[in-house]
């Protein structure tokens, strides 16, 4: 079994509330806000207080506790003009993009953003988003089996001339994309992310992406996920990086933070969470082997729709650190982090979580390795 992890230090990104509601579906004050003069200024404070990605969330009606959203590509563009470092990761469904026109999309932003541009291609979310706009839901592993094709179509258009593909579901003649995507050292394309929990998703993920995403998980969880992916990448001569959701709530005592969470659960909007579990567990349910998201999830689980409190970071910032590193040690190369009050826990992470996890990374170096 392998867990080894590619990255030296482990990276944050932070979920885009360009979603209404918040991170959970709960009654609790969450100090955020969908719009966009917040998420500027969210956006900042993140790339200055550590934080290398942002994830803006995709969804097209209201449901669920998320009256109103912005588009995920074009706030995640406006995001990326209003920032220097940050990277900023769009989630996008195939079935409702083309991947030669997204692969156009990415390209301009590639230009605009100056290489910081990245793409999270989500096979499966809410059925009644594809059928009330009249598109076909298919099977699960249909659904990869697209996104499999769509990967492979937006990597060659990107890098390639002349692009030649016959997939069942999409046919590429004789296609030349320019201007490309940025060519930088630090990656010859914008990065490609595949979430899921799946054997179908861990089969793309392997073979396809850059990155893969994994819902909330515990150490077992994570340790089985990242075994199942790296054997497919390394069957197929690639490496890939794991990037775990995590909902994180770091307070000055442990028990501010355990009563934090309490209040979450206790406050949750039961309607909400039960029409949000009716709608997503047909998903992992429909896997023959039941390994695929939210299958397995509880009513408190889904709280945090993706399954974030799994990961159990939660504590004084010398737990949560300690916490996170032992996950590195697993293979994790990225914590994708909500919070409930977004800017002041973005700043206490950067702060005091931050500075715990290079300190703990340090030591737990090998001999000889700065």
């Amino acid at each position: 079994m392998s867990t080894e992890s590619i990255a030296d230090q482990i990276k944050f990104a932070y979920w885009v509330p360009n979603v209404s509601g918040g991170l959970v579906t709960s009654d609790i004050e969450q100090r955020t806000n969908w719009d966009y003069d917040y998420n500027v200024k969210l956006a900042q404070t993140a790339e200055n207080n550590g934080f290398e990605y942002a994830l803006s969330q995709v969804r097209y009606e209201a449901s669920y506790g998320a009256e109103y959203q912005h588009e995920s590509t074009s706030f995640s563009l406006a995001l990326l003009l209003a920032t220097q470092r940050l990277k900023v990761i769009a989630a996008v469904h195939p079935g409702l993009w083309h991947p030669v026109v997204l692969a156009k999309f990415g390209a301009t932003a590639d230009h605009l953003s100056n290489g910081r541009f990245a793409i999270n291609v989500v096979s499966g979310w809410f059925k009644d988003e594809f059928t009330h706009l009249g598109e076909p839901w298919l099977e699960h592993d249909e659904r990869y089996r697209r996104s499999a094709e769509f990967l492979q179509v937006m990597r060659k258009v990107w890098t390639e001339d002349d692009v030649e593909f016959r997939g069942d579901f999409y046919r590429i003649h004789d296609f030349t994309l320019k201007p490309k995507p940025l060519n930088t050292p630090e990656r010859p394309n914008p990065e490609l992310f595949q979430g899921g929990n799946s054997t179908a998703a861990r089969l793309n993920g392997g073979k396809y992406a850059d990155w893969y995403f994994s819902n909330g998980k515990d150490f077992d969880g994570v340790t089985e996920q990242i075994d199942d992916l790296r054997n497919v990448a390394r069957a197929n001569n690639r490496e890939v990086k794991f990037g775990l959701n995590g909902f994180i709530i770091a307070r000055d005592t442990e028990k501010e933070a355990r009563d934090t969470l309490r209040e979450i659960v206790e406050k949750a909007n039961r309607p909400a969470v039960e029409g949000f579990r009716d709608a997503v567990q047909q998903a992992g349910n429909a896997t023959g082997d039941k390994k695929g998201m939210w299958a397995d999830s509880t009513f408190e689980d889904l709280v945090q729709y993706n399954d974030g409190f799994r990961t159990q970071l939660i504590g004084t910032p010398e737990q949560v650190a300690e916490r996170i590193v032992a996950y590195k040690r697993l293979g994790v190369d990225l914590i994708l982090g909500g919070f409930l009050h977004f800017q002041e826990e973005i700043e206490y992470f950067g702060e005091k979580v931050l500075p715990l996890v290079r300190e703990l990374e340090a030591a737990q170096a090998p001999v000889g390795v700065a």
